[in-house]
C-alpha cells in the first residue's frame, strides 16, 4: 500500500512539473487561437452579463422550438396514419431509432445507479 502511495505521489509530482513547464504555453496558445471569442474586459461582470444574455436568448427561442416540436409531432401522426404505405427501409430506420433511444435510456439508468447493473443502492 505504501509503495502504491509513493507511485501516485511521484506521478502527481511529474504531472505538476509538466503543467508548470508547459501549461502557460498551452494557455497562451489557446487564448491566441480563440481571441475573437473573448469579450473585453474579461471580468466577472462581463461573464455575468453574458450568462444573463445566454439565458434570456434561450428563453426567447422557446416559442420557435415549440413550433418545431409541433411540426414533428404532426409529421409523426401523419406517418402513423399512413403506416401501411411505408417502405421497409423507413420502418427499419424508425425501428433503429427506437432501439437507439432505448439504449440511451438504459445507459442513463446505469449511470444514475452509480454504474451498477443489478439495481439501486438502498
Amino acid at each position: 500500500m505504501a509503495s502504491k502511495l509513493r507511485q501516485l505521489q511521484s506521478k502527481a509530482c511529474q504531472a505538476t512539473q509538466f503543467l508548470s513547464k508547459h501549461g502557460e504555453v498551452y494557455y497562451k496558445q489557446l487564448v491566441e487561437q480563440n481571441k475573437e471569442h473573448i469579450q473585453e474586459p474579461p471580468t466577472v461582470e462581463t461573464c455575468n452579463r453574458l450568462a444573463k444574455q445566454l439565458f434570456y436568448t434561450r428563453l426567447a427561442s422557446l416559442p420557435g422550438r415549440r413550433e418545431a416540436l409541433q411540426k414533428e409531432v404532426e409529421q409523426f401522426k401523419q406517418a402513423w396514419k399512413n403506416r401501411k404505405d411505408m417502405k421497409v427501409e423507413e420502418v427499419g430506420v424508425a425501428a433503429l431509432f427506437g432501439l437507439e433511444c432505448f439504449a440511451w435510456y438504459c445507459a442513463g439508468e446505469i449511470v444514475g445507479r452509480g454504474f451498477t447493473f443489478t439495481g439501486y443502492k438502498v
